[in-house]
Protein backbone atom coordinates (compact mmCIF):
# COMPACT_ATOMS: atom_id res chain seq x y z
CA UNK A 1 0.00 0.00 0.00
CA UNK A 2 1.60 3.61 -1.19
CA UNK A 3 0.78 5.58 1.68
CA UNK A 4 3.15 7.81 3.43
CA UNK A 5 1.92 8.86 7.61
CA UNK A 6 4.05 10.24 9.67
CA UNK A 7 6.46 10.09 11.55
CA UNK A 8 8.46 9.53 8.33
CA UNK A 9 10.36 11.81 7.08
CA UNK A 10 9.17 14.33 4.00
CA UNK A 11 11.33 16.40 1.56
CA UNK A 12 9.93 20.07 0.78
CA UNK A 13 11.57 21.64 -2.10
CA UNK A 14 11.35 25.43 -2.78
CA UNK A 15 9.99 25.75 1.19
CA UNK A 16 10.06 29.03 1.88
CA UNK A 17 7.27 29.78 -0.40
CA UNK A 18 3.76 30.99 -0.02
CA UNK A 19 2.00 27.33 -0.38
CA UNK A 20 5.03 25.52 0.59
CA UNK A 21 5.30 26.84 4.18
CA UNK A 22 1.59 25.90 4.78
CA UNK A 23 2.71 22.45 3.74
CA UNK A 24 5.92 22.44 5.95
CA UNK A 25 3.36 23.50 8.84
CA UNK A 26 0.67 21.00 7.89
CA UNK A 27 3.27 18.08 7.93
CA UNK A 28 4.75 19.36 11.02
CA UNK A 29 1.29 19.58 12.92
CA UNK A 30 0.63 16.15 12.20
CA UNK A 31 3.79 14.97 13.61
CA UNK A 32 5.98 14.28 10.27
CA UNK A 33 9.46 15.31 10.22
CA UNK A 34 10.43 18.02 7.36
CA UNK A 35 13.55 18.30 5.50
CA UNK A 36 13.18 21.74 3.03
CA UNK A 37 15.04 23.36 0.25
CA UNK A 38 16.27 26.62 0.11
CA UNK A 39 18.04 29.02 -1.95
CA UNK A 40 20.10 30.44 0.42
CA UNK A 41 20.43 30.32 4.33
CA UNK A 42 18.73 33.39 5.20
CA UNK A 43 15.50 31.88 3.91
CA UNK A 44 16.67 28.78 5.62
CA UNK A 45 16.72 30.95 8.80
CA UNK A 46 13.68 32.51 8.47
CA UNK A 47 11.95 29.00 8.29
CA UNK A 48 14.29 27.64 11.41
CA UNK A 49 13.37 30.19 13.53
CA UNK A 50 9.11 30.27 12.29
CA UNK A 51 9.29 26.53 13.24
CA UNK A 52 11.88 26.38 16.36
CA UNK A 53 9.18 25.00 18.47
CA UNK A 54 9.50 21.84 16.29
CA UNK A 55 13.27 21.67 16.98
CA UNK A 56 15.28 18.68 14.93
CA UNK A 57 12.17 18.08 12.91
CA UNK A 58 12.43 20.90 10.85
CA UNK A 59 15.63 20.84 8.68
CA UNK A 60 16.70 22.93 5.70
CA UNK A 61 19.27 22.44 2.85
CA UNK A 62 20.69 25.13 0.61
CA UNK A 63 19.96 23.92 -3.30
CA UNK A 64 20.97 27.24 -4.91
CA UNK A 65 20.14 26.18 -8.60
CA UNK A 66 17.39 23.84 -9.08
CA UNK A 67 17.91 23.14 -12.63
CA UNK A 68 21.42 21.75 -11.86
CA UNK A 69 21.78 17.90 -13.03
CA UNK A 70 22.60 16.36 -9.47
CA UNK A 71 21.16 19.57 -7.41
CA UNK A 72 18.79 17.20 -5.29
CA UNK A 73 20.81 13.90 -4.79
CA UNK A 74 21.56 14.76 -1.36
CA UNK A 75 18.46 16.26 -0.10
CA UNK A 76 16.30 13.35 -1.32
CA UNK A 77 18.15 11.09 0.78
CA UNK A 78 16.39 9.04 3.91
CA UNK A 79 13.08 10.81 3.05
CA UNK A 80 10.00 8.09 2.47
CA UNK A 81 8.43 11.14 0.07
CA UNK A 82 8.90 14.48 -1.80
CA UNK A 83 6.79 17.15 -2.32
CA UNK A 84 8.31 19.07 -5.25
CA UNK A 85 6.81 23.00 -4.96
CA UNK A 86 9.93 24.87 -5.80
CA UNK A 87 9.50 26.86 -8.92
CA UNK A 88 12.16 28.59 -11.06
CA UNK A 89 11.88 32.38 -10.59
CA UNK A 90 12.51 33.91 -13.91
CA UNK A 91 11.36 37.95 -14.28
CA UNK A 92 11.69 40.11 -17.28
CA UNK A 93 11.95 37.27 -19.93
CA UNK A 94 13.00 38.16 -23.80
CA UNK A 95 12.06 34.52 -25.14
CA UNK A 96 10.20 31.64 -23.56
CA UNK A 97 12.91 29.39 -23.05
CA UNK A 98 13.53 31.74 -20.19
CA UNK A 99 10.39 30.16 -18.63
CA UNK A 100 10.15 26.94 -20.01
CA UNK A 101 13.40 25.79 -19.24
CA UNK A 102 14.03 26.38 -15.80
CA UNK A 103 10.37 25.18 -15.33
CA UNK A 104 11.03 21.97 -17.15
CA UNK A 105 15.11 21.11 -15.95
CA UNK A 106 13.29 21.77 -12.55
CA UNK A 107 11.35 19.27 -12.22
CA UNK A 108 13.44 16.30 -14.00
CA UNK A 109 15.97 17.44 -11.86
CA UNK A 110 14.52 16.57 -8.38
CA UNK A 111 12.98 13.41 -10.68
CA UNK A 112 16.51 11.91 -11.68
CA UNK A 113 17.64 12.51 -7.89
CA UNK A 114 14.46 10.57 -6.52
CA UNK A 115 15.23 7.74 -9.40
CA UNK A 116 19.40 7.52 -8.03
CA UNK A 117 19.20 8.13 -4.62
CA UNK A 118 15.96 7.99 -3.50
CA UNK A 119 15.63 4.65 -1.98
CA UNK A 120 13.30 5.14 0.44
CA UNK A 121 11.13 7.38 -1.37
CA UNK A 122 7.29 5.73 -1.69
CA UNK A 123 5.85 8.88 -3.03
CA UNK A 124 5.81 12.09 -5.12
CA UNK A 125 3.71 14.83 -4.94
CA UNK A 126 4.13 17.77 -7.85
CA UNK A 127 2.72 21.07 -7.38
CA UNK A 128 1.63 21.99 -11.18
CA UNK A 129 -1.20 24.96 -11.98
CA UNK A 130 -4.54 24.85 -13.42
CA UNK A 131 -2.62 26.79 -16.22
CA UNK A 132 -1.66 23.57 -17.54
CA UNK A 133 -5.30 22.65 -18.36
CA UNK A 134 -6.64 26.05 -19.15
CA UNK A 135 -7.08 26.66 -22.86
CA UNK A 136 -10.45 28.01 -24.79
CA UNK A 137 -13.45 25.55 -25.12
CA UNK A 138 -17.02 26.89 -25.87
CA UNK A 139 -19.52 28.40 -22.92
CA UNK A 140 -20.45 26.01 -20.25
CA UNK A 141 -17.12 23.76 -20.61
CA UNK A 142 -16.00 22.14 -17.55
CA UNK A 143 -12.17 21.91 -17.03
CA UNK A 144 -10.90 18.46 -15.51
CA UNK A 145 -7.76 16.57 -14.83
CA UNK A 146 -8.34 14.75 -18.68
CA UNK A 147 -7.43 18.09 -20.04
CA UNK A 148 -3.70 19.58 -20.91
CA UNK A 149 -3.29 23.11 -22.59
CA UNK A 150 -2.32 22.77 -25.89
CA UNK A 151 -3.18 25.70 -26.98
CA UNK A 152 -0.92 28.09 -25.30
CA UNK A 153 2.05 25.91 -26.11
CA UNK A 154 0.67 25.63 -29.76
CA UNK A 155 0.95 29.61 -29.32
CA UNK A 156 4.25 30.12 -27.95
CA UNK A 157 5.62 27.41 -30.32
CA UNK A 158 4.04 29.17 -33.43
CA UNK A 159 4.48 32.90 -32.59
CA UNK A 160 7.80 32.57 -29.84
CA UNK A 161 8.85 35.74 -27.96
CA UNK A 162 5.99 37.58 -29.89
CA UNK A 163 3.42 35.30 -27.64
CA UNK A 164 1.31 36.41 -25.50
CA UNK A 165 3.66 36.21 -21.73
CA UNK A 166 0.33 34.82 -20.49
CA UNK A 167 0.52 31.67 -23.04
CA UNK A 168 4.21 31.97 -22.29
CA UNK A 169 3.81 31.41 -18.15
CA UNK A 170 1.19 29.01 -19.11
CA UNK A 171 3.29 26.90 -21.82
CA UNK A 172 6.00 26.66 -19.53
CA UNK A 173 3.83 25.06 -15.95
CA UNK A 174 1.99 22.70 -18.87
CA UNK A 175 5.22 21.59 -20.53
CA UNK A 176 7.16 21.33 -16.45
CA UNK A 177 3.82 18.92 -15.84
CA UNK A 178 3.78 17.39 -18.60
CA UNK A 179 7.65 16.08 -18.53
CA UNK A 180 7.05 14.47 -14.94
CA UNK A 181 4.37 12.02 -16.37
CA UNK A 182 6.62 11.57 -19.11
CA UNK A 183 9.45 10.51 -16.29
CA UNK A 184 7.49 7.53 -14.80
CA UNK A 185 5.28 6.57 -17.67
CA UNK A 186 6.46 3.06 -18.07
CA UNK A 187 9.06 3.32 -15.54
CA UNK A 188 8.68 0.73 -12.67
CA UNK A 189 9.88 3.03 -9.50
CA UNK A 190 9.14 2.09 -6.34
CA UNK A 191 7.13 5.48 -6.08
CA UNK A 192 4.02 6.85 -7.58
CA UNK A 193 3.17 10.84 -8.82
CA UNK A 194 0.86 12.78 -7.72
CA UNK A 195 0.17 16.26 -9.45
CA UNK A 196 -1.74 19.02 -7.30
CA UNK A 197 -3.42 21.75 -9.78
CA UNK A 198 -4.30 25.00 -8.11
CA UNK A 199 -5.91 28.14 -9.74
CA UNK A 200 -5.76 31.95 -7.99
CA UNK A 201 -4.38 30.63 -4.27
CA UNK A 202 -5.86 33.18 -1.95
CA UNK A 203 -5.36 33.43 1.93
CA UNK A 204 -2.92 34.37 5.16
CA UNK A 205 0.62 34.81 4.87
CA UNK A 206 3.66 32.66 6.16
CA UNK A 207 6.54 33.17 4.51
CA UNK A 208 9.13 35.88 4.72
CA UNK A 209 7.19 39.11 3.09
CA UNK A 210 10.22 41.91 4.27
CA UNK A 211 8.98 43.96 1.43
CA UNK A 212 5.95 44.66 -0.74
CA UNK A 213 8.57 43.06 -3.71
CA UNK A 214 8.38 40.11 -1.78
CA UNK A 215 4.44 39.57 -1.79
CA UNK A 216 2.68 36.92 -4.08
CA UNK A 217 0.57 37.72 -7.19
CA UNK A 218 -2.49 36.47 -5.90
CA UNK A 219 -2.39 38.38 -2.50
CA UNK A 220 -1.02 41.57 -4.34
CA UNK A 221 -4.58 40.74 -6.75
CA UNK A 222 -7.04 40.66 -4.07
CA UNK A 223 -5.15 43.79 -1.65
CA UNK A 224 -5.36 45.80 -4.53
CA UNK A 225 -8.99 45.21 -5.32
CA UNK A 226 -9.95 46.32 -1.72
CA UNK A 227 -7.80 49.60 -1.88
CA UNK A 228 -8.64 49.84 -5.51
CA UNK A 229 -12.41 48.86 -6.42
CA UNK A 230 -13.43 47.43 -9.50
CA UNK A 231 -16.05 49.61 -10.93
CA UNK A 232 -18.74 48.98 -14.19
CA UNK A 233 -18.32 45.50 -16.24
CA UNK A 234 -15.49 44.78 -14.29
CA UNK A 235 -17.63 44.27 -10.92
CA UNK A 236 -19.56 41.38 -12.81
CA UNK A 237 -16.67 39.96 -15.45
CA UNK A 238 -15.43 36.84 -14.46
CA UNK A 239 -12.19 37.33 -12.41
CA UNK A 240 -11.14 33.49 -12.13
CA UNK A 241 -10.99 30.35 -10.05
CA UNK A 242 -9.81 30.55 -6.46
CA UNK A 243 -8.78 28.58 -3.72
CA UNK A 244 -7.41 29.16 0.31
CA UNK A 245 -3.84 28.24 0.68
CA UNK A 246 -4.62 26.17 3.51
CA UNK A 247 -6.68 23.76 1.55
CA UNK A 248 -3.93 23.49 -1.41
CA UNK A 249 -1.48 22.74 1.26
CA UNK A 250 -3.84 19.95 2.86
CA UNK A 251 -4.59 18.65 -0.49
CA UNK A 252 -0.39 18.19 -0.99
CA UNK A 253 -0.28 15.87 2.78
CA UNK A 254 -3.83 14.17 1.95
CA UNK A 255 -1.95 12.93 -1.37
CA UNK A 256 0.47 11.66 1.01
CA UNK A 257 -2.16 9.97 3.16
CA UNK A 258 -4.54 8.53 0.20
CA UNK A 259 -3.66 5.66 -1.39
CA UNK A 260 -6.36 6.22 -4.07
CA UNK A 261 -4.18 9.56 -5.11
CA UNK A 262 -1.52 7.61 -6.61
CA UNK A 263 -1.21 8.32 -10.50
CA UNK A 264 -3.54 11.25 -10.45
CA UNK A 265 -3.80 14.34 -11.24
CA UNK A 266 -6.00 16.40 -8.88
CA UNK A 267 -7.40 19.73 -9.34
CA UNK A 268 -7.53 22.11 -6.35
CA UNK A 269 -10.65 24.89 -7.06
CA UNK A 270 -12.64 25.91 -4.48
CA UNK A 271 -14.68 27.85 -7.26
CA UNK A 272 -15.13 30.97 -9.36
CA UNK A 273 -15.67 34.74 -9.11
CA UNK A 274 -16.50 38.15 -10.05
CA UNK A 275 -15.39 41.09 -8.46
CA UNK A 276 -19.04 42.07 -7.01
CA UNK A 277 -18.83 38.21 -5.43
CA UNK A 278 -15.62 38.87 -3.68
CA UNK A 279 -17.05 42.00 -1.99
CA UNK A 280 -20.21 40.45 -1.35
CA UNK A 281 -18.63 37.75 0.78
CA UNK A 282 -16.41 40.07 2.19
CA UNK A 283 -19.36 42.29 3.72
CA UNK A 284 -20.69 39.08 5.30
CA UNK A 285 -17.74 38.55 7.41
CA UNK A 286 -18.32 38.78 11.32
CA UNK A 287 -15.93 42.10 11.30
CA UNK A 288 -15.61 43.27 8.05
CA UNK A 289 -12.74 45.76 6.89
CA UNK A 290 -13.40 48.98 7.55
CA UNK A 291 -12.87 49.63 3.77
CA UNK A 292 -14.57 46.82 2.15
CA UNK A 293 -15.77 48.28 -0.73
CA UNK A 294 -19.67 47.25 -1.43
CA UNK A 295 -19.64 47.03 -5.55
CA UNK A 296 -23.06 47.80 -6.62
CA UNK A 297 -24.72 44.80 -5.85
CA UNK A 298 -26.19 42.36 -8.84
CA UNK A 299 -27.48 39.19 -9.89
CA UNK A 300 -25.66 40.09 -13.49
CA UNK A 301 -22.53 37.38 -14.20
CA UNK A 302 -20.09 36.81 -17.08
CA UNK A 303 -20.25 33.50 -18.17
CA UNK A 304 -17.49 31.90 -16.06
CA UNK A 305 -15.05 29.36 -16.60
CA UNK A 306 -15.47 26.21 -13.82
CA UNK A 307 -13.14 23.48 -12.63
CA UNK A 308 -13.66 20.35 -11.52
CA UNK A 309 -12.56 19.50 -8.31
CA UNK A 310 -14.27 16.48 -8.02
CA UNK A 311 -11.15 14.38 -7.56
CA UNK A 312 -10.18 16.68 -4.45
CA UNK A 313 -13.71 15.88 -3.07
CA UNK A 314 -14.09 12.38 -3.41
CA UNK A 315 -10.04 11.15 -3.31
CA UNK A 316 -8.62 13.38 -0.87
CA UNK A 317 -11.96 14.64 1.21
CA UNK A 318 -11.26 18.45 0.83
CA UNK A 319 -13.69 20.88 2.09
CA UNK A 320 -12.87 23.98 0.74
CA UNK A 321 -13.00 27.50 2.87
CA UNK A 322 -15.26 30.46 2.25
CA UNK A 323 -14.43 33.34 -0.27
CA UNK A 324 -15.47 35.89 2.02
CA UNK A 325 -13.08 34.45 5.16
CA UNK A 326 -9.99 33.48 2.61
CA UNK A 327 -10.30 37.05 0.90
CA UNK A 328 -10.80 38.82 4.47
CA UNK A 329 -7.62 36.96 5.74
CA UNK A 330 -5.45 37.24 2.95
CA UNK A 331 -6.27 41.09 2.85
CA UNK A 332 -5.35 41.13 7.05
CA UNK A 333 -2.22 39.22 6.90
CA UNK A 334 -1.05 41.58 3.48
CA UNK A 335 -1.60 44.49 6.06
CA UNK A 336 0.45 43.17 9.00
CA UNK A 337 3.36 42.14 7.26
CA UNK A 338 3.29 44.73 4.43
CA UNK A 339 1.02 47.33 4.63
CA UNK A 340 0.55 48.42 7.98
CA UNK A 341 -2.53 50.90 7.18
CA UNK A 342 -4.11 51.40 3.94
CA UNK A 343 -2.63 53.80 2.25
CA UNK A 344 -4.80 56.78 0.81
CA UNK A 345 -3.32 59.76 -1.57
CA UNK A 346 -5.37 62.26 -2.09
CA UNK A 347 -7.20 61.14 -4.92
CA UNK A 348 -7.61 57.63 -3.34
CA UNK A 349 -6.07 54.69 -2.53
CA UNK A 350 -2.66 54.51 -3.97
CA UNK A 351 -1.78 51.85 -6.23
CA UNK A 352 0.58 49.14 -5.63
CA UNK A 353 3.24 48.68 -8.32
CA UNK A 354 2.94 44.80 -9.29
CA UNK A 355 5.62 42.26 -9.14
CA UNK A 356 6.27 41.03 -12.72
CA UNK A 357 4.69 37.49 -11.84
CA UNK A 358 2.38 35.60 -13.62
CA UNK A 359 -1.10 34.58 -12.01
CA UNK A 360 -1.89 30.80 -12.22
CA UNK A 361 -5.35 31.17 -13.37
Amino acid sequence: MTVVNSPTKVLVTGANGYIAVWIVRILLEQGYAVRGTVRSAPKGDYLKKLFEKEGEKFEYVVVDDITKDGAFDEAVKGVQAVLHTASPVVFDVKHPDELIKPAVHGTLSVLNSIAKFGTEVKRVVVTSSCAAILEPHDEGYIFSEKDWNDFSIKETEEKQEKAAPIHQYRTSKTLAERSAWDFVKGKDFQWDLVTILPPFVFGPLLQETATKDSLNFSTNLIYQAVVNPKTGDELYAYAGNWVDVRDVALAHVLALQKEAAGGERIIVSAGYYAWQDLYDELGKVPTPLPDTPKGVPSSTRAPPLVYSSEKAETILGIKFRNLGESAYETVVSARERVFPAPVVSGDGPAMMEQKDVEPAD
